[in-house]
């Protein structure tokens, strides 16, 4: 149950650092769908930064296509590469991650079989690892088919879910209040401390002391649904503000590191700018290099706490590289759903 109060400065601007942890170790950052793991962009608290992928959630990747399993209702964000290897991580792609990747990408997430071993192929990765691939992840609930389709479930459907909020970034106005999560549960095994970690990660919320999360009261209160329900089991949640409402920005930065998010930004944007103008003219060599780019992007859009206006640094880059973003994804559909034609 959600109850408001006023909280004290003092609880809310501690002028010591964040301690690390709730006691545990949490869970290791796993790859993501690109094959790669999200770099320090997060929060500076606990051992995972915010938006780290959680184990079998795939990777985020673009928005915009249309239909199920034709060439239009592929997302240029998510269009594969031979050979390619994750922008951050420097490791190759792997079946399920450029799997994860495409249907991550379409809107419904569904593309027949075909295509999918086409994805791969121009990643490099032979028919039957990919098939192998599509195979365990409809064993473990990631996929399903039909009729030949397969078609995204369980929690890669749900990241996308979140993925698609972070890119729109859409934000209720900010009254001053912060929400706050409050750990009551008792006697945690170590799974249950893992699992309030990612519904932490998830709902946006960053660790200011042991067992107190929190953050500006900005998002849709009925976000993450499944999360909130892990957070509902362990914690009471309230929402508030501090008596000295100057503390709220530097409390955001102690929160977050918001100079690392911001200049990781930056580079992305540049990386988006090389390829953009050789996708505009259909150059389908830029696929690989666009891919890698577009999906660094979207899992750094994932990891932004999306705070206020008021609670971010001067020239704060989320804005424009989630413009860029937009053209990119423009532009590499052309070019993804020309080469997928040729494919059918």
């Amino acid at each position: 149950m959600t109850q408001r109060r006023n909280i004290s400065a003092s609880r809310t601007a501690p002028a010591s650092p964040v301690p690390q942890g709730d006691g545990s170790a949490g869970p290791t950052p796993v790859p993501t769908a690109t094959g790669g793991s999200i770099s320090g962009s997060g929060v500076r608290t606990g051992s995972v930064p915010v938006g780290t992928p959680t184990p079998g959630s795939g990777a985020t990747s673009g928005i915009g296509a249309r239909t199920g399993s034709s060439p239009e209702a592929l997302n240029p964000v998510t269009g594969p590469a031979p050979a390619a290897v994750d922008a951050d991580a420097g490791r190759p792609l792997s079946a399920r991650s450029v799997i994860a990747s495409t249907l991550l990408g379409m809107y419904p997430p569904q593309l027949a079989g075909r295509l999918l071993v086409r994805s791969g192929e121009l990643f490099g990765i032979a028919e039957g690892t990919t098939r192998v691939a599509i195979s365990r992840m409809v064993a473990t609930g990631e996929l399903e088919l039909d009729d030949g389709t397969y078609r995204l479930a369980g929690r890669l459907l749900e990241r996308q879910r979140r993925q698609t909020a972070s890119i729109r970034a859409e934000h209720r106005a900010w009254s001053g209040d912060w929400e706050l999560a409050v750990v009551t549960a008792e006697r945690r095994d170590a799974s249950a401390r893992a699992a309030l970690r990612t519904a932490m990660r998830q709902l946006k919320l960053a660790e200011l002391r042991e067992g107190c999360w929190a953050r500006p009261d900005n998002l849709d209160p009925d976000r993450s649904p499944s999360a909130a329900a892990v957070v509902a089991e362990q914690c009471h949640r309230f929402v508030g503000r501090p008596v000295d409402a100057a503390n709220a920005a530097p409390l955001a930065a102690t929160l977050w590191d918001l100079d690392a998010w911001a200049a990781r930004a930056v580079e992305l944007r540049g990386l988006l700018a090389r390829d953009q103008g050789h996708l505009e003219r259909g150059d389908t060599d830029r696929l690989a290099s666009g891919f890698i780019a577009a999906a660094a992007v979207l899992r750094h859009l994932l990891a932004d706490p999306e705070l206020p206006d008021e609670l971010v640094p001067t020239g704060w880059p989320g804005p424009a590289l989630r413009k860029d973003q937009e053209a990119f994804d423009a532009a590499f559909t052309a070019t993804w759903r020309a080469w997928f034609r040729t494919q059918t």
